[in-house]
């Protein structure tokens, strides 16, 4: 089994894709989007971590895709693992507003310059997975698809994918939030605020994982607590 320094089992997608007929264009979206998201929840959930993860499912996906002998649709196969990454990194978006949301509530400043930087990030997220995915698929070997996968990119870029809708909502939400904290005055917690921000990636990590254990209540393993890794 090869595991990439991620800890993403390259070859169990790898072979996924392999064998994959046309009735399981559901289960790769479905597979995609659990192997990234277990791999996000791994690690602090930073932009660059991000990016290594999406690079490395997508360097697997393209690889089993190329070697498919299923008499697949190559673009509707291409078009769920794009898919399948957008709906997990909507979920690192959504977790990066919700941990920026109780930093805020409790007293943290817009003007920060750790805040600024993570609601950066945030918008910045459509552009940096389409980057991964993009430069993930532009080998040599991969030249026989690539057609493919610009037609499954398309929708990156534009601001139609859930990742760019879930970025420019989080980003809305949390500078109105921010105003009515504000306007409330609510700085009593600002110092605690400040210590948490500092371990900003963490604390996203941790929401990602509370907000994946809530959508899965009967999961049956209980999943390793993150090792963190220094940025």
């Amino acid at each position: 089994m090869a595991t990439s320094k991620l800890g993403i089992d390259t070859d169990a997608l790898i072979a996924q894709y392999e064998q994959a007929t046309a009735q399981q264009g559901q289960a790769l979206r479905k597979a995609v989007q659990d192997t990234t998201l277990r791999a996000l929840q791994q690690r602090e959930l930073t932009l660059k971590a991000i990016k290594d993860v999406v690079r490395t499912v997508t360097e697997a996906a393209a690889a089993g895709a190329a070697r498919n002998t299923q008499g697949v649709d190559v673009e509707a196969m291409l078009n769920q693992t794009v898919a399948g990454i957008d709906d997990a990194v909507r979920q690192a978006v959504q977790a990066s507003q919700r941990a920026l949301q109780q930093l805020l509530d409790q007293g943290l400043d817009l003007r920060e310059k750790q805040v600024k930087k993570a609601l950066s990030d945030i918008e910045k997220m459509e552009d940096q997975v389409f980057d991964a995915m993009r430069k993930a698929t532009s080998s040599e070997a991969m030249a026989p698809m690539q057609g493919a996968w610009a037609q499954a990119l398309m929708l990156f870029g534009q601001g139609d994918s859930a990742t760019g809708q879930a970025a420019a909502t989080a980003v809305q939400d949390l500078m109105t939030r921010a105003q009515d904290a504000a306007r409330a005055g609510r700085a009593a917690n600002q110092r605690a605020a400040q210590a948490f921000m500092d371990h900003y990636a963490t604390l996203v990590s941790g929401v990602l994982i509370g907000m994946s254990e809530a959508f899965a209540p009967g999961a049956a393993a209980a999943k390793p607590a993150p090792a963190r890794k220094s940025r």
